[in-house]
């Protein structure tokens, strides 16, 4: 029998609290994709793939405590169906223009707002609040290394064909 102070502790309150944590997270994810990466999926998208993730999982727990023994859910068996109906919204995302592909780091910031809301769902917050660290710094932080990996080689691209050039003599022809 639960006693103190747990038994104060409104269980639909909990609830509320954990879609408001679950819509903060994915929304500040978004916002970076809103902001710095200047895509269209941006903070309500990604506040309401991580809300929803949440709720889902809330709804089956719920429905397994309120229905015990009556019916048999586990609320594991839910998570598949989650991650399918995400992987269908993040597929839509990525497009393909002649030889470059867009929208594929947007996809993988659904697919983990969709596991951030999941593990709030579950009650997992500081799992799910790390992880929404670690995404940001992702984001942010691995962009400015690529970033300047992609400079460092724009600039030595010539030096290199130069080099090439010299050691083939004069042929000019590279291949990658």
């Amino acid at each position: 029998m639960i006693t103190g102070p747990a038994l104060l502790i409104d269980p639909t309150a909990v609830m509320f609290v954990k879609l408001m944590l679950a819509l903060f997270l994915g929304g500040i994810i978004g916002t970076e994709r809103a902001l710095f990466a200047r895509q269209p999926a941006g903070m309500r998208t990604f506040g309401l793939v991580a809300m929803s993730a949440c709720l889902f999982i809330l709804i089956t727990n719920y429905v397994d405590s309120v229905y015990l023994g009556v019916v048999n859910i586990q609320p594991l068996q839910l998570a598949p169906g989650i991650v399918t109906g995400i992987g269908f919204i993040g597929a839509g995302l990525i497009i393909f223009r002649g030889d470059t592909v867009h929208g594929v780091t947007t996809a993988a910031c659904l697919w983990i707002a969709t596991a951030i809301g999941m593990a709030v769902g579950f009650g997992m917050y500081s799992v799910s609040v790390f992880s929404a660290l670690l995404t940001l710094i992702v984001l942010t932080g691995m962009w400015y290394i690529e970033n300047r990996f992609k400079h460092w080689f724009a600039a030595h691209e010539g030096s290199i064909e130069s080099d090439f050039e010299r050691q083939n003599g004069g042929s000019g022809i590279l291949t990658r």
